[in-house]
């Protein structure tokens, strides 16, 4: 199973990139999987229908989103009928879309892309480590593959959360600051990790 994980796609040199490049990428690392943060993609702020709409045709399976999920608000309506763009679960209930998406990948595999989004510098929302355990005992037991965008600003809630979720999902990607990070490792329990995935305006 080979998954590609996008992060930030920011304005339309980010969306230029994707249309240029990824489908090239797809086909020659025969990528089962694409998942992408989307929620800088309408020039830098937010995402919007069209743009959700253009991506997803590009090839990629799932959208995560964070902070700037709701600068748009055309997207608000538009979220309750896309399941495969995400919002960050942590946000109280009664927002409009999930913060959760269940899908088959292109090798058969069912997978699920969780969508969180850390506190510290940023709304006071819900507990992203108890969203996260509710989120992950409602998946379904033939899921095979769990990979969690936790959309954060510091590096220790990114780190805390890849810890604490260690040995239960597959991945934990941080998204955000737009700065890459070197710290890509495999925690003990197996979780696959790395602080911040950057991203692709330079890509």
């Amino acid at each position: 199973m080979r998954v590609l994980f996008i992060a930030d796609i920011v304005g339309s040199p980010g969306r230029r990139i994707v249309e240029e490049r990824l489908a090239d990428v797809v086909a020659e690392r025969q990528i089962d999987l694409v998942v992408a943060n989307g929620e800088n993609s309408a020039s830098g702020f937010g995402i919007t229908p069209r743009i959700a709409d253009e991506l997803l045709g590009m090839g990629i399976d799932v959208l995560t989103g964070g902070n700037h999920s709701w600068d748009r608000k055309e997207i608000l309506e538009y979220l309750p009928h896309q399941p495969r763009l995400l919002r960050p679960a942590n946000f109280p209930e009664g927002n409009p879309g999930s913060g959760v998406y269940v899908g088959t990948a292109k090798n058969g595999v069912k997978y699920a892309v969780v969508n969180l989004e850390g506190r510290v510098f940023l709304t006071p929302i819900e507990d992203p480590f108890r969203k996260a355990d509710c989120e992950l005992s409602k998946l379904p037991p033939d899921v095979a593959l769990v990979l969690v965008d936790m959309h954060a600003e510091t590096t220790s809630e990114k780190v805390a959360m890849g810890w604490y979720l260690d040995g239960r999902v597959t991945a934990v990607v941080g998204t955000h600051t737009h700065v890459a990070t070197a710290d890509e490792r495999l925690l003990p329990q197996g979780t696959a990790y790395i602080t911040d995935g950057g991203d692709d305006r330079a890509a």
